[in-house]
């Protein structure tokens, strides 16, 4: 069983495989590159998408983690015309440990974005918002947090990042973050902020759920499939409704948020036993 998308283009072990009479199983995380090439690095599609024919011709199952994820690979089985190998969804855990409650890091409210710096995260967009409420709003205006390395083809987000007079003391920027650190910000977040164009799963979002924290995140069907109708659901390209919801979160006494909080109650969070149950369920099925 292979956990990573690197290695699933080489036939040969495949074929190493099979004379050991082993039966190789890949986990499939998403098809992005594919269904979205504009938001990747320049020739990852065509690598990518050499992986998944490749595993659609010689795996004996595929494990997708999300349905999204699988409705995407059964879409590039019938256009590449290969028959779709045997396959389960298994959800991943967020691996949050729900520990005591810690000191607020910072005084004033504040939201999160989580995630690689990179063209599909939205950070673009969501730095413009923020420009308008610091114009709105003058020193009243909630900070955003951004906790995640600088990754590729995103240089406009960090020419605002660095160059924008108006973000800066407003917007902070946290690159090297420890699970400690970043459950710490995440539990004293008006909202964690999920604008992205495309996911394959939506780890933060899970994340954040299982601390009781809000989520405004873009109407994605795999954010669906984890949170149902728990986060707030905007169109990532909607400035106006992503600036007045945030706008409606930052407040002490926000009915929007204390909506969500009482929505939370009933997210049920994905777990590792459930994961492993559903793998070694389907497993058993190759024998």
């Amino acid at each position: 069983m292979h956990t990573s998308h690197n290695g699933m283009e080489f036939s040969r072990y495949y074929r190493a495989m099979a004379r050991r009479q082993i039966r190789p199983v890949f986990m499939v995380h998403d098809l992005i590159p594919l269904t979205h090439a504009e938001y990747c690095r320049p020739g990852v599609d065509a690598t990518h998408r050499h992986r998944i024919q490749t595993a659609l011709k010689h795996a004996s199952g595929l494990i997708a983690n999300s349905q999204a994820t699988l409705d995407s690979l059964a879409v590039e089985a019938q256009r590449a015309s290969l028959p779709l190998p045997p396959t389960v969804v298994a959800h991943l855990a967020s691996g949050v440990s729900h520990s005591h409650p810690t000191p607020r890091p910072l005084p004033a409210p504040y939201f999160v974005m989580l995630g690689t710096i990179e063209p599909r995260k939205n950070h673009w967009f969501i730095l413009h918002v923020w420009r308008r409420l610091i114009e709105q709003l003058g020193a009243a205006a909630p900070k955003l947090l951004i906790i995640g390395r600088r990754g590729w083809e995103c240089e406009n987000v960090v020419d605002m990042l660095e160059r924008c007079e108006s973000l800066k003391g407003v917007v902070i920027e946290e690159a090297h973050c420890s699970d400690e650190q970043l459950h710490t910000y995440l539990q004293h977040a008006q909202a964690l902020l999920f604008p992205s164009f495309v996911e394959g799963y939506g780890m933060p979002l899970a994340e954040a759920l299982a601390l009781k924290v809000p989520v405004l995140a873009s109407d994605l069907d795999v954010f669906h499939e984890i949170a149902d109708d728990i986060p707030d659901y905007l169109d990532p390209l909607d400035g106006p409704g992503w600036r007045a919801r945030i706008h409606a979160y930052a407040r002490a006494d926000s009915p929007e948020r204390a909506a969500q909080l009482t929505r939370i109650e009933r997210f049920r969070e994905p777990t590792w036993a459930e994961h492993f149950e559903r793998v070694d369920g389907f497993l058993e099925t190759l024998r």
